[in-house]
């Protein structure tokens, strides 16, 4: 696998070896020692899988306590996935981080906890899965505005499609005014 720093470092793109031939493919998209070599070693509790139509926006998801980790991949389809830093004693604190996934490059982000995290819907349908590295727990859900200026998340939304949001997500709260981590 080959492990990738984005501009925010503690965010990870990876991308998995790929075996093929005439019967398909084999990849391995996690494996405990290797990914604790590469600075990620998270110990994973939780599987997560969604199913969401074209002009979907998820997120920005974050837990203020028990906070999760995150390794999302796409099995069907192709999302714009973004992270976004709010660890105040970060240099990276409310900087984002945005990277196309899909069935297709079979690349992985590892979202480390401290940050929000969401996706937006490219093709007709999308399933994403992820591993995270603490339980779901709704009272401690936040959510961080998708479109708070303050952020500036650059998301590539599709021309004449209305989007596809949930009441709690477009009732985000800004930056300024979110609960974050020390």
């Amino acid at each position: 696998m080959k492990f990738t720093p984005c501009c925010i470092p503690d965010v990870v793109l990876i991308e998995p070896r790929l075996f093929g031939d005439q019967r398909g493919f084999f990849m391995e998209t996690y494996q405990q020692k290797v990914f604790a070599e590469h600075g990620i070693a998270a110990q994973f509790v939780q599987d997560n899988h969604s199913g969401s139509r074209r002009a979907t926006l998820r997120g920005l998801h974050y837990q203020i306590r028990q906070p999760q980790g995150k390794l999302v991949r796409v099995i069907a389809g192709e999302i714009f996935d973004v992270a976004v830093d709010l660890r105040r004693s970060s240099p990276t604190f409310g900087q984002w981080v945005g990277e196309i996934l899909s069935a297709e490059n079979k690349r992985q982000l590892w979202v480390p906890p401290g940050f929000a995290h969401g996706f937006y819907v490219l093709s007709e349908w999308a399933e994403v899965v992820y591993k995270a590295s603490d339980f779901y727990a709704p009272q401690w859900e936040r959510t961080l505005l998708w479109n708070d200026p303050a952020v500036g998340i650059e998301w590539p939304l599709l021309d004449g499609l209305e989007l596809l949001i949930s009441e709690k997500d477009r009732a985000g709260l800004p930056l300024a005014q979110a609960e974050t981590y020390p």
